[in-house]
């Protein structure tokens, strides 16, 4: 093990690990679970308000919609694919079920990072708004030095988890079912990516509102027919999600290696990085929005969360488990990351299935790098107290694209888990020192009469 695994390491078993679950489960008892309890609430407000007028906030920023579509491109990227697979391979099946554990709680800790993104954002001085955990460390915490610290984490993570592991994924597929040139592919991607991000966040949030829906429907009606057609398989694909999280080796048999360790550590950092819940980046879109009430899009956040990991990424992994490409007790048999999703859509759906995946995987990761590009491009901003630097910032992040499509997929992995980490450090502690006001937010906030009023404790 290298010197970068065995930090990585040391930071989330079992530090973060912990940290995640315990901030979501802290959010979830204080509000009485509303993610299942107040389920028609947060979905009338979010779904249901695509339905009527929106309630603007004064003309500012991007609508809802928008900032929801713009969040959702950076967080529905290779990790709905390449992610899923990648930590069955690494954890075992049961890392699925660390996964929606991560997502369940973290649904929670999304409403408040998205809440608070909005109670502290900034007028940008182009009539929109700015905002984001850089804002509420340095306005809400009063710490400015762990502020700088992240938005220093999230121009890492968006030149590596928003662009390398990107990249790398999309010249993968494209080589896997098309026989494509990597580096071509890169290249192409890079000119594509190029042509969005000129436009800055108002492009990015417009061609992400008529991605995302496309995108993600065509993926998961293909993964719904993949799922049809293995539906005897089904019970027996859960049952080894369950076990496995709790016991691999009764499940599996002692010679696979597979851990409960290794399930919780692979489940939570994947799931972490599908729906960035408790890394705050996703919250930078939200700060965007025009909205009038900072709950108002906090409801969005634990849509987000729900839809990114809950949903696709189930979809993913049932479609793997369901059909026969991967044994777990001969894991190193199988193709790693997208290539293994590919072949478990292609089995069932022939070459189709392949390229299914492959044009999915595009759009997911194209449209997280259109994501990534405007929450790097936020931070510097922060970091340099305006524009200066955005051009030569635009023309790396480019060419980070290039150099994603030829990259070693393991170093860019265990990169992608080391910048999650330092991004979480100070968001989780502003979330937690903070969470009061946030939990206030929701309390006071018009549908609270749907609600009994001992749900909330103070």
């Amino acid at each position: 093990m290298s010197c970068l695994e065995r930090l990585t390491s040391a930071l989330w078993d079992p530090w973060l690990l912990g940290a995640f679950l315990l901030t979501g489960g802290y959010f979830s008892l204080k509000t009485g679970f509303f993610q299942l309890f107040g389920l028609p609430t947060w979905l009338k407000a979010t779904v249901g308000s695509l339905l009527r007028a929106p309630k603007r906030g004064g003309g500012r920023g991007v609508t809802q919609w928008e900032a929801l579509c713009t969040a959702l491109a950076a967080t529905i990227g290779t990790g709905s694919i390449a992610g899923v697979a990648t930590a069955i391979q690494l954890g075992g099946p049961g890392a699925v079920f660390w996964m929606w554990v991560c997502a369940l709680l973290g649904m929670m800790t999304g409403f408040v990072e998205k809440s608070l993104a909005v109670r502290w954002r900034r007028p940008d001085g182009r009539g929109g708004w700015r905002g984001g955990p850089m804002y509420y460390l340095r306005d809400g915490l009063k710490c400015p030095p762990l502020a700088a610290w992240f938005a220093a984490a999230c121009l890492a993570s968006a030149l590596i988890g928003g662009n390398l592991v990107q990249s790398n994924s999309i010249a993968a597929a494209f080589q896997a079912s098309f026989g494509c040139d990597r580096l071509a592919a890169g290249a192409v991607t890079a000119l594509a990516a190029g042509l969005v991000i000129a436009g800055g966040l108002g492009r990015v949030a417009r061609v992400s509102s008529l991605l995302v829906p496309v995108m993600a429907l065509a993926y998961l009606g293909s993964g719904a027919a993949v799922l049809i057609a293995c539906a005897p398989r089904l019970p027996h694909a859960l049952r080894l999600i369950v076990v496995c999280a709790l016991d691999p080796r009764a499940a599996l048999g002692g010679g696979t290696g597979y851990t409960v360790a290794a399930a919780m550590r692979y489940g939570v950092a994947r799931g972490v990085f599908t729906n960035e819940a408790g890394l705050g980046t996703s919250a930078i879109a939200h700060a965007a929005a025009d909205v009038d009430c900072p709950a108002r899009q906090g409801m969005w956040g634990i849509l987000e969360t729900g839809v990114s990991t809950l949903l696709i990424c189930t979809v993913t992994a049932l479609a793997i488990l369901c059909s026969g490409v991967y044994d777990p007790a001969r894991p190193d048999a199988a193709a790693m990351g997208a290539p293994l999703t590919a072949a478990a859509f292609s089995r069932v759906l022939g070459p189709a299935g392949a390229a299914v995946v492959a044009v999915s995987l595009l759009l997911f990761a194209f449209s997280s790098i259109l994501g990534w590009s405007c929450y790097g491009e936020q931070c510097l901003g922060y970091l340099a107290g305006g524009a200066r630097g955005r051009g030569a910032f635009r023309a790396l992040f480019l060419l980070f694209i290039v150099l994603g499509s030829v990259w070693d997929p393991a170093l860019a992995w265990t990169l992608v888990d080391l910048c999650s980490a330092l991004l979480a450090i100070p968001n989780l502690a502003a979330l937690l020192l903070l969470s009061r006001q946030s939990l206030e937010e929701l309390k006071q906030w018009d549908g609270r009469k749907d609600f009994r009023k001992n749900e909330f404790s103070s």
